[in-house]
């Protein structure tokens, strides 16, 4: 009997569960927002990405890679992982306050990078109204360990629960600043250029209402460092709209937006579910 590869996750695991929800694509923008305030991950960014020449591209290799990760076999997820690795040992750059060079790969910064993108998947779901308990929330910051470890990190030295990450957070801030970097990244994040002739559009306005719940979800803190509000309506409205956007997600069939990797996943589940149940299909 064959049992069928169902990832490093799989059906039980919370990260099923949430990445199952396509609202996780507004945790993504959300992800970089957040990002773009660490200045030497920035300008790791900055010096060595073509986001500005072809951002929608670019977003497409990170859905594609965070889809593998989640969804895919695990030698899907691991040669995802081993091409990730891969391309930022060649990377360097330059911190622009201190003039030295820093390779890509530090652990310092591929942590920031992870917590700030796993922590913004499960904000984003969580305000959106998806029903997770303080175990299932530790628990997926617990299996994220895994997608720490596929980019480089020492499990060990990530943080695994909802008070690692607050407190990893606490520690971090004093890091955290806008420089002309981020600053260049807030704007261009907010207005991309659209694809397709798409910018004088209705699509252009609705991206913009997109980008501002993003940084509307954003933690209070981190909206006042880009000078914007940090209020606790601010937080209510942005509540509010992600529900709302949820639902009328849910409202699209999900054959329009599933990617082949989600969808071989689901083949899998029921090919493996048959062989339990000694049916044949």
């Amino acid at each position: 009997m064959t049992t069928a590869d169902l990832g490093l996750f799989g059906p039980g695991s919370v990260t099923w569960k949430l990445h199952d929800e396509p609202i996780l694509w507004l945790a993504g923008l959300r992800s970089l927002y957040l990002q773009a305030l660490h200045p030497r991950a920035m300008a790791g960014v900055a010096q060595n990405s073509d986001f500005r020449e072809d951002p929608w591209r670019r977003l497409i290799r990170t859905s594609n890679y965070i889809g593998a990760v989640v969804f895919g076999t695990t030698a899907q997820a691991r040669a995802a992982g081993a091409r990730v690795r891969a391309l930022h040992a060649r990377l360097r750059a330059v911190d622009p306050r201190t003039g030295e060079f820093f390779r890509i790969d530090e652990p310092d910064l591929l942590r920031w990078v992870h917590v700030s993108e796993v922590e913004s998947f499960l904000t984003t779901a969580v305000r959106a109204g998806v029903a997770l308990t303080p175990a299932e929330i530790d628990r997926y910051y617990a299996e994220q360990l895994q997608a720490a470890a596929l980019v480089g990190l020492d499990p060990a030295t990530v943080p695994d629960s909802a008070a690692a990450v607050a407190g990893y957070y606490e520690r971090m801030r004093p890091e955290l600043a806008i420089t002309r970097d981020s600053a260049d990244a807030f704007v261009f994040l907010s207005a991309p250029p659209m694809p397709y002739r798409l910018g004088l559009t209705p699509v252009r306005l609705a991206y913009t209402g997109i980008a501002a719940l993003a940084v509307g979800l954003l933690p209070a803190w981190a909206r006042r460092m880009y000078g914007l509000p940090g209020l606790p309506t601010t937080d209510l409205s942005a509540g509010l709209s992600v529900r709302a956007l949820r639902a009328l997600i849910a409202a699209v069939p999900r054959r329009f937006y599933a990617g082949p990797v989600y969808r071989a996943a689901m083949s899998r589940v029921a090919a493996a579910g048959s062989v339990v149940d000694g049916s044949t299909g």
